[in-house]
């Protein structure tokens, strides 16, 4: 009876060592994979942040690529049309350019003139009162943007671009229904030769040294 006992206490201390070691196996596997988990997701953080890093690199170089580009002249475009530093201006009416109006043919004789000449050609309408006093300083202002030749159409730019021609006889002046009145003023009378009249006039302003 006392060898049985034995026995089965030997058969329990054996049962609880093994449950022991398998205790301490399955801790020592917890353990591990632990580790393992935590090598991973450090591994994963690298590598998303590498991948970061070499994306806001990417995009940086890229972003710098473009900046540098629009920062830096590029060539000109070989379609664009070269003008020559010489300006010729048109002062109108307060109705301008507009289809209808006496400006809308003059100024399309001063843009055939610019396709010929290569010259740079804008418009200046005198707003407000259309009087010779009123246009006077919108004439003045094309003589002080440096404008090679003004042509104006309409009474009252007509009569302040005569009267400005007096002094200003650096400057050609081309007048829609005006008088020749100096040296440096070329008249154009209305009609339907208008616009070709003014093309001649303007493209012979522009070629004769002021």
């Amino acid at each position: 009876m006392k060898q049985v006992k034995q026995v089965r206490q030997a058969q329990a201390a054996k049962a609880a060592r093994q449950e022991q070691d398998k205790q301490s196996r399955y801790a020592r596997y917890r353990l591990r994979f632990a580790r393992l988990t935590a090598l991973a997701r450090a591994h994963r953080r690298r590598v998303w942040t590498a991948a970061g890093v070499a994306a806001a690199v990417a995009v940086g170089a890229v972003l710098f690529s473009v900046l540098d580009k629009d920062d830096k002249p590029g060539p000109p475009d070989p379609r664009a049309r070269q003008y020559k530093n010489v300006d010729a201006c048109l002062l109108t009416g307060d109705k301008g350019v507009t289809e209808g109006t006496e400006g809308a043919p003059v100024w399309a004789g001063m843009q055939e003139a610019s396709k010929a000449t290569r010259a740079r050609v804008n418009f200046v309408p005198v707003t407000g009162e259309q009087t010779q006093a009123n246009a006077t300083p919108f004439v003045n202002s094309l003589v002080q943007r440096s404008c090679d030749v003004i042509v104006a159409v309409g009474k009252a730019p007509v009569a302040a671009a005569e009267a400005a021609a007096k002094t200003q006889l650096k400057v050609r002046f081309v007048v829609v229904g005006g008088q020749a009145a100096a040296a440096n003023v070329t008249a154009v009378k209305p009609g339907d030769s208008v616009r070709a009249d003014v093309a001649r006039a303007v493209e012979r302003g522009v070629n004769t040294p002021g």
